[in-house]
């Protein structure tokens, strides 16, 4: 991260993973990172941005500043490099508002030139152009700025990560000090990610947070030692909490889960649970009659526990993710359809045991769904997609990546799909340049990957262009993609982004 006062010159930040790194400040939160939305959104938020010429008039008659026009986006790196006087700090994530700040009188230039930098009304209009780590570095330039930053309206949708190590200070006693967490306060985020803390880490994140006890509405625990009395602990003092996430947490049991669990949940995800069987999604079905969204990933859960939903659930479950659930077969697909009708998500990827007869009831039985996820079930045939194309008209998008039996048969029933508009064919090994041919009259279509499929030509693909709507295009791993397809798109498809 640039920084004025040592010369640093390491880039802004570096995506990985879909996570943002915030800079290293003084008070042990150096490593925290914030993530948003879609993977494809996470990518793309250390980009460069594009921000109005509106704030270049007060800064364009800097010398020090590498501005060659008017015209020319204001970069980060430029921003930052402007030199704080001689006394000034940067302003950290929560450092104390006695720092001493660069102020209007004290910046370079015309007074009117100072003010028009310091103006709220031009900030709050331009700090919009900001991708989040660049905002969190914008912030540390002054206080004018940062009190501009620091509304809550900035950071909506964004969840800080924290990690066990980045909690504490280490005082020179050799003794450990949680760190403040009045900066995330005030910017009201109303949502945290812990990574690997304890029971001890999350009764102190509690006591330190101002607004843990009613504000908090959604926790996610990874890879965290929580137990039974951590988790109920976590779930009485916070009563804001209506989203929970627990994944790689092996140290609670389905008891904890029967004893922490209330009404106010809405929607819950675990994963990678090793104790989650059976009797945890009976806790689910009798504690959580509110419930609205349940992402699973449990390899233990069997068929009998798809019958525990109750009648209440059934009208408010909209959501059902059920990944690599290895021991659902079809007789698990009858409980559930008829426990949960009205869903408009389903997920069944990774269920491998689900053949195409599953997919029937599925698609005789949930004529609601919007969004269904067969990837990873190699048992799927053509069949499978002629079910779906017969019963599911509302369907929008649909997930087939690893179906390794879809064939170009399967993609003609999909053809007649009005309302598909995401198709995912990642791997699947047997689709041809025919089979793309039925999907050239679906003039829905935004999005479709064809990832990894060997057998598609440069021929077969170019063809493409005639979706002219098309929004995306994964073309990653597919060997018919050559530079010259590439474009080709360019040119024809204008409007489309070809993933390479």
């Amino acid at each position: 991260m640039s920084n004025p006062r040592n010369g640093d010159t390491k880039p802004p930040c570096l995506p990985r993973n879909g996570l943002v790194k915030i800079p290293t400040q003084p008070n042990g939160l150096g490593s925290a990172s914030i993530t948003k939305g879609t993977p494809a959104v996470k990518n793309r938020l250390c980009q460069p941005s594009s921000v109005p010429a509106i704030l270049s008039p007060a800064l364009a008659h800097r010398s020090d500043l590498p501005i060659p026009s008017l015209a020319s986006p204001l970069s980060l790196a430029t921003l930052a490099s402007v030199s704080s006087p001689p006394g000034a700090s940067l302003v950290g994530l929560n450092a104390s508002e006695g720092s001493e700040q660069p102020s209007p009188e004290r910046l370079p230039g015309s007074p009117s030139e100072r003010q028009l930098a310091v103006d709220e009304k031009i900030l709050n209009r331009l700090f919009w152009y900001f991708s989040a780590c660049e905002k969190c570095v914008l912030a540390q330039v002054c206080k004018a700025w940062r009190r501009v930053l620091y509304q809550p309206k900035f950071w909506v949708g964004l969840t800080p990560v924290l990690h066990t190590k980045e909690l504490y200070n280490i005082l020179p006693s050799g003794e450990k000090e949680f760190v403040s967490l009045q900066g995330f306060a005030v910017r009201g985020f109303d949502g945290f990610c812990l990574v690997g803390v304890s029971d001890l880490d999350i009764c102190e994140f509690i006591d330190n947070y101002p607004l843990s006890k009613k504000g908090v509405k959604s926790m996610s625990l990874k890879r965290s030692t929580i137990t039974d009395a951590g988790l109920e602990v976590m779930l009485e003092q916070m009563q804001g909490v209506v989203r929970l996430e627990l994944s790689g947490c092996n140290d609670f049991t389905e008891a904890g889960l029967w004893s922490s669990l209330n009404a106010r949940i809405t929607a819950l995800s675990v994963s990678d649970c090793i104790n989650v069987a059976d009797d945890a999604i009976a806790a689910i079905s009798q504690l959580l009659p509110n419930l609205t969204e349940l992402n699973l990933q449990a390899y233990h859960v069997t068929d009998t526990a798809l019958a525990y939903f109750t009648a209440k659930q059934g009208y408010t479950t909209h959501t059902l993710r059920l990944n690599s659930c290895w021991e659902i077969t079809n007789h698990g697909v009858v409980n559930m359809v008829h426990s949960l009708p009205n869903l408009s998500v389903l997920s069944l990827s990774g269920c491998s045991k689900v053949t195409d007869d599953g997919v029937e009831l599925v698609a005789e039985n949930l004529r609601k769904l919007r969004s269904l996820d067969l990837s990873w079930c190699p048992r799927i045939t053509d069949m499978a997609l002629e079910y779906i194309a017969c019963d599911l008209h509302k369907l929008e998008e649909l997930v087939l990546d690893r179906c390794v039996r879809i064939t170009d048969t399967g993609l003609s029933y999909l053809s007649t799909m009005s309302s598909l508009r995401s198709l995912y064919l990642r791997w699947c090994c047997q689709v041809q340049d025919f089979g793309l041919k039925h999907l050239l009259g679906m003039s829905s279509l935004r999005l479709l990957s064809l990832a990894g499929c060997p057998l598609l030509t440069t021929t077969g693909l170019s063809g493409l262009v005639q979706l002219q709507d098309l929004e995306e295009l994964e073309l990653t791993n597919c060997p018919g993609a050559t530079p010259e397809l590439f474009k080709y798109f360019s040119q024809h498809l204008p409007c489309c982004m070809v993933i390479e």
